[in-house]
């Protein structure tokens, strides 16, 4: 974050215009969002890496090596990120359906250990605020990826 902070005041005193973010790729923000709540608790493990390549190919349908390059470019992205809004506000244009199934993926990357840290909790919470979805569906989202398997 030190690293964010430190770019920003760099494009300000480089006189760049802070607003004028560059084009826009809702399949990268998606991304960077499974890899915010991977990595809210500190702690990436096998179970969270294999469950993102797998919800990104099944959200994006991307073959596993396009997903793969992808959560790469993902990784980094959120590393240099500031905030989540800086993810959410690219993904506008999504429909109800499409900001659910994204949050029931973040649950089910959040999950993959089997336990759900409080970080990875506030990430997917902020993330639904960011998109709009109401608590109710954020609820089911939880339900539905947490819940047992039939």
């Amino acid at each position: 974050m030190l690293n964010s902070i430190t770019k920003l005041f760099k494009q300000l005193l480089e006189g760049n215009d802070l607003g004028n973010h560059s084009a826009t790729d809702p399949n990268l923000a998606i991304a960077c969002l499974l890899c915010e709540v991977a990595g809210a608790d500190h702690q990436v493990g096998e179970e969270e890496k294999e469950a993102k390549l797998r919800l990104l190919s099944k959200l994006l349908n991307l073959e596993p090596n396009n997903a793969q390059a992808l959560l790469a470019r993902a990784n980094t992205s959120s590393q240099e990120s500031a905030s989540l809004y800086d993810f959410t506000s690219q993904l506008r244009e999504l429909d109800q359906e499409s900001r659910f199934a994204l949050i029931e993926a973040m649950w089910e990357v959040a999950n993959a250990d089997g336990k759900i840290d409080p970080l990875e909790d506030a990430v997917i919470r902020k993330a639904a605020e960011l998109l709009y979805v109401d608590h109710s569906e954020f609820i089911r989202a939880k339900l539905s990826a947490t819940g047992p398997k039939s």
